[in-house]
């Protein structure tokens, strides 16, 4: 069954030529409402936001959840380059673009937060207001390894995520047992059910997917240390305490590049908290987008 099959009435698939590559999304909502774009993070795609479109979308919002690029329906340009923080920016200004959105509210997860980082950073003029869930400042991130050895630990997968060929073998071996069993083990029990999984696994396999999903990591050695040093827009930071991934000193720091910002945790979530709490989260997103 195709994912767009399980949307609410309403909501329709587009895919454009955006900033180079054809970019493939899902919107919901008013077409005339003020924009929000939904960014997921590795290793999910729009699908991964299913239970915060409608509900954004049903408080008069334009909801758009694209697949970025590398993954699912959307372009996978050759070349860890192509995968360059700045690059992933201006996608989300070139889709704001393609929509007519000369200003528009942003919300990231994880790899999606990163990159959200990114576009509030070099684009705050774009960015009317920018909710980020369980995704460090990619200015912090390092300092935060070097200070903190629980945390070089938890993120040693990085390392390993740099070295050509060994990770997509180790990833794709026995119909992605590795990515599945990372995404229910660091989950609440019972989040993730194996239709879903197997869902996520159909979009891994579509050729070239996997190695452009971990060019994102690969492209980092890119990254110019300041390009989002500080953030202008007015920033929702939510948090789920129990990350396998990130440790809650990275929500803390992250908010220090906020000049405008706020620390909302969810001590019983984990890194999945848009999974495990759809309405808690819907509505602190609904509250924050309606501030504005």
């Amino acid at each position: 069954m195709a994912d767009e099959a399980l949307l609410e009435p309403g909501s329709r698939s587009r895919t454009e030529a955006v900033n180079g590559v054809r970019l493939h999304w899902i919107e919901a909502g008013p077409a005339d409402g003020p924009v929000v774009i939904l960014l997921h993070g590795f290793p999910e795609y729009w699908w991964g936001w299913r239970r915060q479109i409608a509900p954004l979308a049903e408080t008069g919002h334009r909801v758009v959840a694209p697949d970025m690029r590398g993954y699912n329906e959307s372009d996978t340009p050759s070349g860890v380059a192509a995968y360059r923080a700045d690059v992933l920016a201006t996608d989300v200004v070139r889709l704001a673009d393609a929509l007519g959105a000369p200003r528009f509210a942003l919300v990231g997860h994880d790899w999606g937060g990163i990159v959200a980082w990114e576009v509030a950073g070099r684009y705050p003029e774009r960015v009317e207001r920018l909710a980020i869930l369980n995704a460090p400042h990619p200015d912090t991130m390092a300092a935060s390894i070097l200070a903190h050895p629980s945390q070089a630990l938890k993120s040693s997968y990085i390392a390993f995520f740099q070295l050509p060929f060994v990770p997509e073998l180790a990833l794709r071996a026995d119909g992605f047992a590795a990515l599945r069993r990372s995404m229910k083990d660091s989950a609440r029990p019972g989040t993730f059910g194996e239709a879903e999984l197997d869902r996520y696994a159909a979009a891994w396999a579509k050729p070239r997917r996997l190695t452009a999903m971990l060019d994102y990591y690969r492209a980092l050695r890119f990254r110019r240390s300041g390009a989002a040093a500080r953030i202008a827009p007015p920033t929702l930071v939510l948090w789920g305490e129990r990350d396998s991934f990130l440790e809650s000193h990275l929500a803390r720091a992250a908010l220090g590049r906020c000049d405008r910002g706020r620390l909302v945790t969810l001590p019983d979530a984990t890194h999945w908290l848009h999974h495990e709490e759809p309405e808690r989260v819907g509505a602190e997103l609904a509250a924050f987008l309606a501030e504005s």
